[in-house]
């Protein structure tokens, strides 16, 4: 066990949350509701992990990584319940469990990739930074929003790849897959492939919905 695990709240969601991504959040359950109360009095965060789909509610398993996240922009509606965003900050692994809150907590560790060469790094993180560009482009403008992204994207190659893991239209138990590893080159090259797919494609369903006389020259 590190020496530097703390003692952390924990939220079993449906969703897999990456450091450096936010993501809105509702609590309405009594024990989440108590979790926010304590973490606001204690000025600590807690930490966001996917629940293992074999879970019952009351119950939830989650899987062994997370991501601690702050709270930002916390409201508190008129029947208790909160609106906020989760903001992701590092990956934790858990020790162990604990059960003696309403809610879940755990002692945790701290969870990072290993270091990697540079010059490994760099053209995977090009490669990466182009072909989801093109694509959350398409994705944008497929919703007829604003297609410069590029300006948004993180440069760091473990912070790209943990946004790109964050935004592919892939299943939770992939995330949580690229959450885990531990090797920016890894997580990058499996990104790649899947955006070498899903580019052409989604290029192929954007040009299929533009209306004809857009696309026929005169």
């Amino acid at each position: 066990m590190s020496a530097t695990a703390i003692e952390l709240p924990l939220f079993p969601l449906n969703v897999v949350l990456f450091p450096g991504t936010v993501s809105p959040l509702h609590v309405f359950e009594m024990r989440y509701r108590q979790m926010i109360i304590d973490c606001q009095r204690e000025e600590r965060p807690f930490g966001i992990v996917l629940a293992r789909p074999e879970s019952e509610h009351f119950n939830e398993k989650p899987y062994p990584v997370g991501t601690i996240v702050d709270i930002s922009n916390l409201t508190r509606l008129d029947d208790g319940r909160y609106t906020f965003m989760a903001v992701g900050v590092k990956r934790f692994r858990i020790v162990s469990e604990h059960h003696d809150r309403p809610y879940l907590s755990g002692l945790v560790e701290p969870f990072k990739d290993v270091a990697e060469p540079e010059d490994e790094l760099l053209p995977l993180s090009q490669q990466a930074y182009s072909l989801f560009g093109a694509y959350l482009g398409m994705l944008l403008e497929a919703s007829e929003g604003d297609n410069e992204v590029d300006a948004s994207l993180p440069e760091d190659p473990e912070d790209l790849s943990h946004f790109i893991a964050y935004f592919l239209d892939i299943q939770e138990e992939q995330k949580q897959h690229f959450l885990e590893l531990t090797s920016t080159r890894q997580r990058l090259q499996e990104e790649i492939a899947i955006l070498r797919r899903e580019v052409p494609f989604m290029r192929q369903i954007i040009s299929r919905n533009v209306p004809e006389n857009i696309t026929r020259l005169n």
